[in-house]
């Protein structure tokens, strides 16, 4: 059977187009290597509780357009993103606010605020950063930086904050209000239910199949499709010919407790060195549930290895040179189109992907 599109990968992306192409008259096929559609933000239900299975997902954005989208398949809750700190026995409120300042310091003004972080500022000025912690250190002073930021971030990259670039942290949000609310996007929630049932209406009426790799099955089925929408890896795609991408992956610890309410907040970010894990999510928070028992999942930031999910791809000078030449491969591919995360190599949020993919479809359409 001959399809007009074989779109590998069944996550945001994919099923956007897949969705759009089917209204349009244009004929299908979606594959995925793993045993379930959705992709990252896939929720599994475990004791009633929608778990986030490869992290939080927290949908935020200020496009009214994709805002409206998106409620065509579910739901949204009011859920509000105020994650939490926890550095040995203190927490602090993120993003850095005045309750942030408040506990730091035992101050109540923005003024007083803001005297003290210029002061750290002045103390540890670099003309020129040469590195993440020199640059922090110039943008939020000492007790910002090595209560909230080194722990965490040498976690996160796997490396001292000595040897990363300054240009992961360009700038660092300071508001002198008392406002928890991560994002200032003017549309946030969760879908009611979860994300499955978003992807699953999109699929609707077009031919999936799972657990099925695009390498093996393209081998087999060569003239499947007149045009194949690839959302893998770009450099995976070309047999690493060029060399390898490098990522940032993680492990996911999830258990179920026997109690009601563990950690009082659905993301808490632990910003000790010494702490293993980054952050500890507790799922049921995210849709304000009920449920007698509580789900947990520790997160755990590593190296990327093939054969293990990629996450973050590292975005540095190196890289971003490596990527160019990939996409100059992909600019000379007559039937193969590129998106998403892995295939752009590029960090979306979950808005910017949908755009991107609405974009796509506009171009192909």
């Amino acid at each position: 059977m001959k399809y007009d599109y074989l779109i590998v990968g069944a996550g945001l992306f994919g099923a956007v187009f897949a969705y759009e192409a089917k209204k349009a008259g244009r004929k299908c096929l979606v594959i995925d290597k793993r045993d379930h559609i959705a992709g990252n933000i896939y929720c599994e239900n475990v004791e009633g509780i929608n778990v986030h299975k490869y992290g939080a997902h927290i949908f935020h954005t200020s496009n009214k357009e994709v805002w409206d989208y998106v409620n065509q398949f579910a739901e949204f809750n009011h859920y509000i993103n105020s994650p939490v700190a926890a550095y040995k026995d203190e927490t602090y409120n993120l993003p850095f606010n005045m309750n942030t300042f408040s506990r730091l310091w035992g101050i109540r003004t923005p003024q007083e605020a803001k005297d003290i972080i210029q002061k750290q500022r002045a103390e540890y000025g670099v003309a020129e950063p040469k590195n993440l912690e020199e640059q922090a250190l110039s943008l939020a002073g000492k007790d910002v930086y090595e209560k909230l930021i080194k722990g965490y971030t040498e976690k996160q990259w796997g490396r001292p904050c000595t040897e990363l670039p300054a240009f992961i942290i360009k700038r660092l949000p300071f508001r002198f209000i008392y406002d928890n609310n991560y994002f200032n996007d003017r549309y946030q929630g969760i879908p009611i239910g979860g994300y499955t049932q978003i992807v699953e209406k999109m699929l609707d009426g077009i031919e999936v199949r799972l657990k099925t790799d695009y390498f093996e099955f393209i081998k087999e089925n060569p003239d499947i499709a007149d045009i194949t929408l690839f959302t893998g890896m770009i450099d995976e795609y070309y047999g690493y010919q060029l060399g390898a991408l490098e990522y940032r992956t993680v492990r996911f610890e999830t258990e179920v407790l026997d109690c009601e309410n563990y950690q009082g907040n659905a993301v808490v970010n632990y910003t000790e060195r010494e702490v293993p894990y980054t952050r500890i999510i507790e799922h049921k928070h995210f849709e304000f549930g009920k449920q007698p028992k509580t789900v947990i999942s520790r997160e755990y930031s590593s190296e990327w290895k093939p054969g293990i999910e990629p996450y973050y791809p590292i975005n540095n000078e190196e890289n971003n040179s490596l990527f160019a030449k990939y996409r100059e491969l992909a600019d000379k591919e007559e039937k193969v189109i590129f998106g998403g995360r892995l295939g752009n190599y590029k960090y979306y949020d979950m808005d910017k992907v949908i755009e991107a993919a609405l974009d796509l479809v506009k171009e192909q359409l």
